[in-house]
């Protein structure tokens, strides 16, 4: 694994992880009726930051590799995806609008996992707790919306940042 790829792909996660130090979980987020397994705030930074990790290792293995255009596009996908759900869901708070990008993300994550795989079994394998990870917080996301119909969003005018 090149050290230089990986510091690359591991910078590209945490500014896209930024965006959650740009829209935080506030008072906001508190209120909000949430199923009894939502995982507790502590967890989520720890997840992240781990996913972070193990998917910068995957791609940095497997970026090298002739003929990885599908993977490396699968990882660009998902990081965008990435980047872009997290001012919608607490930044525009559009709890249903940010499950079309779920549904993307979760896509994405599957698609890189299986891609990876296909390369570098290390590297798929370090797919996984991601997918797993997206996965609950798709049902996450979709459950929210449910137990929060009368959520207003705001319009983009007035989000403070």
């Amino acid at each position: 694994m090149d050290p230089t790829l990986f510091t690359i792909f591991l910078a590209t996660c945490f500014a896209a992880g930024t965006t959650g130090a740009m829209f935080p979980t506030g008072p906001w987020y508190k209120a909000l009726r949430k199923p009894s397994w939502t995982p507790p705030n502590w967890v989520f930074p720890v997840a992240w930051t781990s996913i972070y990790v193990l998917i910068s290792f995957a791609a940095a293995r497997v970026a090298p590799i002739e003929g990885s255009q599908y993977a490396m596009a699968f990882w660009a996908l998902q990081i965008a995806l990435n980047t872009l759900w997290t001012p919608v869901f607490f930044g525009l708070r559009r709890l249903r609008g940010a499950l079309p990008i779920m549904a993307g993300l979760w896509l994405a994550v599957a698609g890189a996992t299986w891609t990876h795989f296909q390369f570098d079994f290390w590297a798929g394998l370090a797919f996984v707790p991601y997918l797993t990870w997206v996965t609950v917080a798709g049902a996450l996301n979709l459950e929210i919306a449910r137990l929060n119909p009368d959520q207003k969003p705001i319009e983009p005018s007035k989000i403070e940042v």
